[in-house]
């Protein structure tokens, strides 16, 4: 007979492997940005800018799962060390713009190694990686959804 707590037992749980493989993950990215004088968040801002050189602030958050909230004080610190511009949109002064400098492309010179770098540090074949990286967006789709 199952005990009426076995749902709070730390093993029964599929949140605490996600976020132990999260900051394991996390902190075998922090020697390889901290070159690039990132943070692991900062960092995937400057992925969705190689992509996208110009993006609103609204679209950058649903793209990151990220608030407003979060996003700002992160975006005046890449400001700050001249990755990007922020400039408001002349035709609505609400919509904040995002841009990469020159600094900030030619940053992703440098970064070029770093997937490479963490793809050696996870124990999956790339199928694996892939058949999870499915299933992770699953995710995160069904929470989008639910918003």
């Amino acid at each position: 007979m199952a005990d009426k707590y076995d749902n709070l037992k730390l093993s029964n749980q599929l949140c605490f492997p996600l976020y132990a493989v999260s900051n394991k993950i996390i902190r075998n990215y922090k020697p390889l940005l901290d070159e690039l004088d990132l943070t692991y968040t900062q960092y995937i801002v400057m992925m969705v800018l190689w992509e996208e050189e110009n993006i609103n602030e609204s679209a950058l958050g649903n793209k990151l799962f990220l608030k407003s909230n979060t996003l700002t004080p992160l975006l005046k610190k890449l400001e700050d060390k001249g990755y990007i511009s922020l400039r408001r949109n002349s035709n609505d002064i609400r919509n904040l713009v995002i841009a990469l400098t020159e600094k900030g492309r030619k940053l992703k010179e440098r970064a070029i190694c770093v997937p490479e770098s963490i793809a050696k540090t996870i124990n999956l074949s790339k199928q694996e990686a892939l058949y999870l990286y499915g299933i992770l967006y699953k995710i995160l789709d069904d929470e989008k959804a639910a918003e």
